[in-house]
């Protein structure tokens, strides 16, 4: 069987693997097993083929990686649904770094002044962020 044959197929199973698992890692690998068919069938010797396929394959997964990376990054604050939300200042935690203690959906959450912080307990703040559990929070209403 020639070698390009095996190439092919290899390149296949990697591309049907890929369907079912959705990485686009192994669709990288499959194209790069068809560069090596490719390289097989213009008579190249095994070595080279193997090279070849190992070059691109190095390459596509960089550039997925890269991708991948890309779309990962941390969400908008447009993404929440709380920024804009209207909360009420319980306490201040510590007032060195701006931290408070607000009232926000029936419970407490701890959050960071941002900007103005000239408030007092009781007023009325709105979220303009979140960093996991902590809120930020500021006296202006964000623009949405």
């Amino acid at each position: 069987m020639p070698s390009y044959l095996l190439w092919l197929i290899a390149g296949f199973a990697l591309l049907i693997i890929e369907v079912m698992t959705g990485t686009f890692y192994l669709l990288v690998l499959g194209g790069a097993a068809f560069a090596g068919a490719l390289a097989a069938y213009f008579g190249v010797g095994a070595f080279a083929q193997v090279l070849f396929t190992g070059v691109v394959a190095m390459l596509g997964l960089i550039a997925v990686n890269r991708w991948h990376k890309s779309r990962s990054a941390t969400p908008s604050i447009d993404d929440s649904l709380d920024v804009g939300q209207a909360v009420t200042l319980e306490s201040w935690l510590d007032q060195n770094t701006q931290r408070v203690r607000v009232k926000y959906r029936g419970s407490a959450w701890d959050a960071r002044l941002v900007g103005d912080t000239n408030v007092n307990i009781g007023d009325t703040l709105f979220i303009c962020g979140a960093k996991g559990n902590l809120l930020d929070v500021s006296v202006a209403r964000p623009n949405r």
